[in-house]
C-alpha cells in the first residue's frame, strides 16, 4: 500500500454507494414521502446498486426529512444483496442503528475543529471517545452492524479554512484505535483537487492498515470526478455518489452537490471498470427524482448528453 500511485493498476471493479436518501435529501427543505423513498430504493436496486445510505438516526425535530429512516431501512433490508447503511451522529443514534439491525452505521468525524463544533457540538477528540462507546455498545449487543467512520472536511473547511494533513492522519489512527471497522475520507465542501487527494491518501493509507477503501467527494467546484479518478489510482474501490448530484452538509456553508451517480457510472464504464450498474435504468430513476423534487436543482452532465456512440450499453451494465 506504500508504493507510488503511478505504479498501481486501477481496480477492475468499483462499488458505488448512493447516498441520496440521506446526504441528498438532508439539505432539501421538503420531505419526500416514505412511499417514494421505497420506490427509489426498489428502482435503484433494480438498476444494480448494492450499497445505499438510506437515512440517519437523528432527532426528527432537527431533520424531519429523515424521520422515517427506520421504515426505509426495514424495507432496504428486504432487497437481496443490498448493503444498507445509516448515518449516526452519536451513541443514541448508534444504539438505534444496532437495534434496527442496519448493515452498517457511518459515523462522521470532522478534521476541522470548527466544523465539528458546528455539526456535532463536540470536538473531534470528543467524537473519538463517542466512537469508542459505540463500538462497546455494538459488541455488547452481539451485533454485526459494521462501524465505519467518515473523516469529513479532510481536504479543507469553509468555516475553518485549511485542515492540516497531519490532523487527518492523527484522526484516522485515533478512530481505528477506538474500534472503527473501516474509515473513509470525505471532501465535504469541494475543496480537493487530484493532487491533494493523492497526497493525503499516500499519507493515510499506511496508518489505515487496509481499513481505508472508500472516498466521498463533492463536485462543488467541478473536480468531483477528477478526484474520484485520483482516489482510484490510490487503490480505492468504493466511492460515494448521489443520483442527480444533489446533497450537502447543512453545517458547511457552500457544500453543494455530490458527484452524480450516473456520471460516475459512465466514467467508470468508459474506462472499462465494472460497477454492475444499468445506465438506462439510472436515468429513468433520475427522471423520477427530478419530478419528486420539482423546483430543486439537480446536477450532472451525462443525462443531457447521453452515451457516446463508441460506448455500447453492455459496457455500462457490466
Amino acid at each position: 500500500m506504500n508504493e507510488p500511485s503511478s505504479s498501481r493498476a486501477l481496480p477492475r471493479r468499483v462499488a458505488i454507494r448512493d447516498v441520496g436518501l440521506r446526504d441528498g435529501l438532508q439539505i432539501i427543505p421538503r420531505t419526500v414521502p416514505t412511499a417514494l423513498k421505497l420506490e427509489w430504493l426498489r428502482d435503484a436496486h433494480a438498476a444494480g446498486l448494492r450499497e445505499m445510505e438510506v437515512g440517519s438516526f437523528v432527532p426528527a425535530r432537527l431533520m424531519p426529512q429523515l424521520a422515517d429512516t427506520a421504515e426505509v431501512l426495514a424495507f432496504a433490508k428486504t432487497l437481496p444483496g443490498l448493503v444498507a447503511s445509516v448515518l449516526v451522529p452519536n451513541l443514541k443514534g448508534a444504539e438505534r442503528a444496532i437495534a434496527e439491525e442496519a448493515h452498517a452505521m457511518l459515523v462522521p468525524i470532522s478534521a476541522s475543529h470548527a466544523h465539528s463544533l458546528a455539526n456535532l457540538r463536540k470536538t473531534p477528540d470528543e467524537v473519538v471517545a463517542e466512537i469508542g462507546r459505540m463500538r462497546a455498545a455494538r459488541d455488547a449487543a452481539g451485533s454485526h452492524t459494521l462501524l465505519e467512520v467518515g473523516i469529513s472536511t479532510a481536504f479543507g473547511c469553509t468555516i475553518q479554512g485549511r485542515v492540516e494533513e497531519s490532523e487527518v492522519v492523527r484522526l484516522v489512527q485515533a478512530v481505528l484505535d477506538a474500534g472503527a471497522d473501516k474509515v473513509s475520507l470525505a471532501d465535504t465542501v469541494g475543496y480537493a483537487d487530484p493532487a491533494m487527494v493523492s497526497r493525503l491518501f499516500e499519507k493515510v493509507l499506511p496508518v489505515a492498515r487496509g481499513k481505508l477503501d472508500s472516498a466521498h467527494f463533492h463536485d462543488t467546484r467541478g473536480l468531483g470526478l477528477a478526484n474520484c479518478y485520483a482516489a482510484l489510482q490510490m487503490g480505492v474501490t468504493r466511492l460515494d455518489a448521489c443520483l442527480g448530484g444533489i446533497g450537502g452538509c447543512p453545517h458547511a456553508p457552500g457544500a453543494s452537490g455530490n458527484v452524480a451517480t450516473e456520471d460516475l457510472a459512465y466514467m467508470l464504464a468508459s474506462m472499462g471498470i465494472e460497477t454492475g450498474l444499468d445506465f438506462d435504468a439510472l436515468l429513468v430513476l433520475r427522471k423520477k427524482l427530478a419530478h419528486w423534487l420539482e423546483g430543486e436543482q439537480l446536477h450532472g452532465s451525462v443525462w443531457q448528453a447521453g452515451l457516446p456512440k463508441t460506448m455500447k450499453k453492455k459496457e455500462v451494465a457490466a
